[in-house]
């Protein structure tokens, strides 16, 4: 993307690298570790130079790396460095950044599907979801859900030995669960947005962060699976309702009802794309709730 800035290219392929490490490491909690790392990485490196012309081969390298770095580390301290040296995959320290020329977009999609496993709680769901594809510190997602600052770690924690415990490959899950778990993971991206532009807890009524978020991740979603008309009216529906941000509250934060606010307010841009979405959506598949 050209002329992207640094932090908005960085947010974007974080849960791609993070992905392609899980699936071919298996490990959640270092890879996240390596992933982080590189970021400060990049966030130098490419403020000083610019982005680099392939920024997810480039990503996925330097985490690469690190990841191999602690897993060796990892081993050391157990006294198994030869155990940690068949970790690194054939050819995968002479590989260099134009050997992967793009972000895979399903990574992100089967990371979505991993945080969203079955054996999870839902409000684990959701905070596996904003801190592994969101990217968002612990720290913020305790804030946005009134949870402490030591509780929520603990929480993401739990559920990241949990999904690693159920020994799940990573990849898509099979066919027979797939439109079950996929079902899993809109209604948790419903629900991210929905506390975002609706907040049930806090002093704010309006939480931009988590609706923005929200929209990115569904984003991605309904570009992975473009015969999804499902994926495609969750996007719509939240394009939509988003549009109507400007005009919702008064200048003292108060709500101010639909039939009262002023229509001129509204986005135009994304009441464009929500309602291209569903006009195409619409004679495709069966109808769901989120294009209703």
């Amino acid at each position: 993307m050209p002329h992207e800035p640094v932090e908005d290219a960085l947010r974007r392929l974080a849960p791609q690298v993070l992905g392609g490490l899980v699936r071919r490491y298996g490990r959640f909690d270092p890879a996240e570790d390596a992933v982080q790392e590189a970021l400060l990485i990049a966030v130098r490196q490419w403020r000083a130079n610019g982005v680099p012309e392939r920024p997810y081969g480039w990503l996925l390298q330097v985490a690469s790396r690190k990841l191999i770095d602690l897993l060796r580390a990892e081993q050391a301290s157990r006294r198994r460095e030869a155990a940690a040296a068949s970790r690194v995959l054939p050819g995968e320290a002479a590989r260099s950044p134009a050997d992967s020329t793009t972000g895979d977009a399903d990574d992100t999609l089967i990371l979505l599907t991993l945080c969203c496993h079955p054996s999870l709680p839902q409000p684990s769901q959701i905070a596996l979801t904003l801190r592994a594809a969101g990217g968002l510190i612990t720290a913020e997602i305790a804030r946005a859900f009134l949870t402490s600052e030591t509780a929520m770690p603990r929480r993401i924690s739990r559920a990241k030995r949990t999904v690693q415990g159920s020994g799940v490959p990573f990849r898509m899950p099979p066919e027979a669960e797939r439109a079950k778990r996929l079902e899993s993971v809109l209604h948790v991206l419903y629900l991210i947005f929905r506390e975002g532009y609706s907040a049930t807890s806090g002093p704010d009524l309006h939480r931009a962060d988590l609706a923005a978020e929200a929209i990115r991740l569904a984003e991605i979603t309904a570009a992975a699976l473009p015969d999804d008309s499902e994926a495609a009216g969750l996007l719509a529906l939240m394009l939509l309702t988003d549009a109507r941000t400007p005009a919702r509250l008064t200048g003292h934060g108060e709500l101010v009802p639909l039939h009262d606010q002023d229509r001129t307010w509204w986005k135009a841009e994304p009441i464009r794309r929500g309602v291209d979405l569903i006009t195409r959506a619409l004679p495709h598949g069966p109808i769901g709730p989120y294009q209703l």
